[in-house]
């Protein structure tokens, strides 16, 4: 802590942005939201990117500030376009809901494509239902079946339970009922009700 706050002080970003992090998590410090609100604001001032992402992140769940998801999703939107996958999935969560932002599913679908690419589960198991559903996208069951196995691949369960229903429908991939089975007891194994069904 105490090589860091000079550092920061002299307007080092990394420095700045080490303490946000120390402060927001309480590590070597007590916990201080308005503390660690003080420095990532002064990395993200300079285009520091995680500390404009723990901005998005204080803004959303309302630390330090006043919660407010308008914020929040600017500043998602400020790393997300650097490419930052985390920042990707929430300003995609935020435009499936209009949370922050007017609702769009075309947009919700755009980000979260980006986050799938860099191996987000979520945001390809959320990809998967959008192309299953033609939400966002043109429906398409391959391109569901294929988003739903790269995140079933990581232990999603919900991309589990749906690559199992996609083999026993036939939607997206051959019919498989050995394949299905294989998936649905992935899915009961994490303890999904349906899946265990």
């Amino acid at each position: 802590m105490r090589e860091w706050e000079p550092l920061a002080k002299q307007g080092n970003a990394d420095a700045q942005s080490y303490l946000g992090f120390m402060y927001h998590s309480g590590n070597g410090v007590p916990q201080d939201y308005n503390e660690a609100m003080k420095w990532f604001r002064l990395a993200a001032g300079q285009r520091y990117a995680a500390a404009q992402y723990f901005l998005g992140l204080m803004y959303y769940h309302g630390q330090g500030v006043h919660q407010d998801y308008a914020e929040a999703a600017k500043w998602y939107h400020k790393v997300a376009e650097l490419g930052l996958a985390k920042a990707q999935y929430n300003l995609g969560f935020m435009y499936n809901i209009g949370q922050g932002v007017p609702q769009d599913h075309a947009e919700a679908a755009k980000w979260w494509h980006k986050a799938a690419e860099q191996g987000i589960a979520k945001a390809q198991h959320n990809l998967g239902v959008f192309y299953a559903e033609g939400q966002g996208v043109l429906q398409d069951h391959a391109e569901a079946a294929k988003w739903y196995r790269k995140a079933a691949v990581q232990g999603h369960a919900d991309a589990q339970y749906n690559l199992g229903l996609a083999y026993a429908r036939g939607q997206g991939v051959l019919p498989d009922d050995t394949e299905a089975a294989k998936w649905f007891r992935k899915a009961a194994g994490q303890g999904m009700a349906d899946a265990q069904y």
